[in-house]
């Protein structure tokens, strides 16, 4: 059997789970933090095959694998039961950094989408805190608050949350990303949470989570403020969203997007969003009809391609 502990935000581990064990696996400040039963082995995780491969040598013994938080969430559950399947785990989790993260702030969560950057393509989880009020970045090297801070922009807030769980490091920080980026952050970030500050308490829900999709789309003009019927039409629309395909981690950009009606329709199917429009009272149009449909749309006023820079 395999027993998979999940610790790192507060929660000692209970001594007797490592009682017998002939195989410890851990962090090395998991392992550091607890005493190994006497001739028990240790493998400190770093790279996952060769600490997969020493588990796989002590099958019919005692292992006991320590991870942060809830290890079933974006952790090494999904590793070990591919390798030796689900029925050998005893996984016992502990307090997720996401939920620890939240806690911490007094928010609630069960509206919140959770990305991982580790090991994985930042553009997504970008793109994912561009379309969303609330979001929670798994991070890790490479894929950090000063990354993340960088490729951002303006129009959110950071909460970077460090060494939760540790009465001594825990640091929770709100900056902007501006500031996220000027930093060097080390190693020790926990999750870093994206949030847009109007919105991040979020109305009351029944499924936790991504949001959900719209039932339609293609929606009649008469649903957009727009100027002497200069709206991209319905059939237009429909064509243009069954190409593109938009989705939660994509970013679509809107060039010359006159009411903002695909810009807008893009947002409702999770994309990340970038009007661009040169009249004044478009832009306006705009703003407004992201607002009536509940989406965030990022509008820049000017002519492409010099609206483009940056």
């Amino acid at each position: 059997m395999i027993t998979v502990v999940g610790a790192g935000t507060g929660a000692p581990v209970p001594e007797g789970l490592l009682a017998g064990a002939a195989l410890v696996v851990g962090g090395r400040r998991h392992l550091d933090a607890v005493r190994l039963p006497e001739g028990a082995g240790r493998v400190v995780l770093g790279p996952l095959a060769p600490a997969l491969d020493s588990i796989a040598e002590y099958l019919g013994k005692k292992v006991v694998v320590l991870a942060s938080g809830d290890p079933g969430f974006f952790g090494i559950v999904r590793a070990l039961a591919e390798r030796f399947g689900a029925e050998r785990l005893d996984v016992r989790p502990g307090v997720s950094s996401v939920a620890t993260a939240f806690a911490r702030l007094g928010l609630p969560w069960d509206d919140a989408v959770v990305v991982s950057a580790h090991g994985r393509d930042l553009r997504t989880a970008v793109n994912v805190c561009r379309a969303h009020p609330k979001v929670a970045v798994l991070t890790g090297p490479g894929a950090g608050p000063a990354e993340l801070g960088a490729a951002l922009g303006d129009g959110r807030v950071l909460v970077v949350a460090s060494g939760l769980g540790d009465p001594e490091r825990e640091r929770v920080e709100r900056v902007t990303p501006a500031e996220a980026a000027a930093r060097d952050w080390g190693t020790a970030v926990s999750v870093v949470l994206c949030l847009d500050e109007a919105r991040a308490l979020g109305a009351v829900r029944t499924v936790a989570g991504v949001p959900d999709r719209p039932t339609h789309w293609a929606l009649d003009e008469g649903a957009f403020a727009h100027r002497d019927s200069m709206i991209t039409k319905f059939e237009v629309r429909a064509l243009a969203l069954a190409r593109l395909g938009p989705r939660l981690g994509d970013l679509v950009w809107d060039v010359g997007a006159g009411s903002g009606s695909v810009a807008v329709e893009c947002a409702r199917l999770g994309a990340a969003v970038v009007a661009v429009e040169k009249a004044a009272d478009g832009v306006e149009r705009i703003r407004a009809n992201a607002d009536a449909h509940g989406v965030g749309v990022r509008v820049v006023h000017g002519s492409a391609p010099e609206a483009l820079a940056g």
